[in-house]
């Protein structure tokens, strides 16, 4: 009996080495911020950049809001400084979350606390991109009296918010190859009726962030410097109205 229990024992302890070796080669395997990313995590003259407690902080001078931001699943969060440094020169303080193993389904709650440590923005929204952004609707759906509003980029929202207040911008690029439109459309349920929606003319699902191009995806018609000016400027007046 009790090599039998040994040989159970040394089958399990395979089993579970073997997931963890798979489970290591997949999230090892990720989209990487590229020069332009890196190049948008420097301060200049109108937004000081900055890390603080794993996140990166992209700060204006006079904040007119804030904006906790998930990152895709598998991208390297940097990869969105460009879009945030953007959102930020429009006034929006921007907070970018680290995720574990850039997977937001490993940290829903990574927002805790953010708030609290900027008492100088008064109005806080919470978005993200892909699987980022469908943790974070699942979280503004927790914390509906705490946040003003929540943005997804190219994402799905399994959360029902249809009896929130929350103010909801949706946006997606026309090219995206990545976005399951049909269940996107499905999703749309889930949303109050005045939910913003906003489809960019040749934008791709990576246009987003600065990783380069992404598997599945479609040919953009445009740069994805192109696509997160349009993003950040339509935000930024949105969020502001």
């Amino acid at each position: 009996m009790k090599q039998k229990n040994r040989r159970v024992l040394a089958v399990v302890l395979l089993c579970l080495l073997a997931v963890g070796v798979l489970f290591g080669v997949y999230v090892g395997d990720y989209y990487h911020a590229d020069a332009a990313a890196e190049a948008a995590l420097l301060s200049d003259d109108s937004v000081a950049v900055t890390q603080e407690n794993g996140s990166w902080v992209f700060a204006p001078d006079t904040p007119i809001a804030g904006l906790i931001f998930y990152p895709g699943g598998k991208v390297e969060n940097t990869a969105y400084a460009p879009l945030l440094h953007k959102l930020a020169n429009k006034g929006i303080l921007c907070v970018l979350v680290k995720m574990p193993c850039n997977l937001a389904v490993l940290d829903m709650n990574a927002a805790d606390g953010i708030p609290e440590d900027f008492p100088e923005v008064n109005s806080w929204y919470i978005g993200g991109h892909s699987l980022g952004g469908a943790m974070a609707a699942s979280y503004a759906a927790k914390y509906t009296d705490e946040l003003d509003g929540l943005v997804l980029l190219a994402t799905y929202f399994t959360a029902d918010l249809t009896g929130s207040r929350l103010r909801v911008y949706s946006t997606y690029g026309s090219e995206d190859g990545v976005l399951n439109r049909e269940k996107y459309e499905a999703d749309r349920s889930n949303l109050p009726a005045n939910t913003t929606e906003v489809v960019i003319d040749g934008g791709c699902h990576a246009g987003f962030g600065s990783y380069g191009p992404q598997a599945g995806d479609g040919t953009p018609t445009i740069s994805g410097e192109d696509q997160q000016q349009q993003t950040a400027d339509a935000l930024a007046a949105w969020m502001i109205q």
